[in-house]
């Protein structure tokens, strides 16, 4: 896949908003911890899954950087253009994914929205019927630490449509 350049003069768009802040490079230690966290957060999740939490998660969350990152890391790896589209509207179009899916799904919204201060009971208890408690624990792992990323990217104000698959990811 190519990088698309998103110069507004040529095609009519509006213009890009420039990152706030290069947190990465400011803050190099806590981006590498951040790295090493994720790919051990990543082990034993199945990579589907894990792109779909990833992409729930930012939509939740508006980074649109990690949307941009996400999206087309799962179109690389095989993932359906309609499962990524329907992925907002997921209640709507539960045939789309797996019961196991749509478990990691539920949980993916209950932990990024935490406003009532807890994780429904019965979110949970679908979650632990289609996992393992290891595998559970790594999905937790997984869904905390892309909010963890969906901040830097929102708070940052990353800008989206330059990431190639393949680049370095979060």
């Amino acid at each position: 896949m190519t990088t698309h350049t998103h110069d507004h003069t040529t095609t009519g768009n509006a213009p890009e908003h420039p990152a706030r802040l290069q947190w990465a490079q400011l803050a190099p230690d806590v981006y590498k911890a951040m790295v090493r966290l994720d790919a051990a957060a990543r082990k034993g999740v199945d990579p589907t899954l894990l792109e779909l939490v990833k992409i729930r998660a930012s939509q939740i969350n508006h980074c649109a950087f990690c949307l941009d990152m996400h999206s087309k890391d799962a179109l690389a790896a095989g993932e359906s253009v309609e499962r990524i589209v329907q992925l907002s509207a997921w209640e709507e179009s539960q045939h789309f994914y797996t019961e196991k899916e749509l478990a990691a799904i539920r949980l993916t919204e209950a932990v990024t929205v935490l406003t009532d201060g807890f994780v429904p009971d019965e979110v949970y208890a679908q979650a632990e019927k289609h996992f393992e408690e290891a595998e559970l624990a790594q999905l937790i792992a997984a869904i905390t630490v892309i909010n963890a990323w969906n901040r830097f990217g929102v708070t940052a104000r990353l800008t989206p449509g330059h990431y190639t698959p393949g680049d370095i990811k979060h």
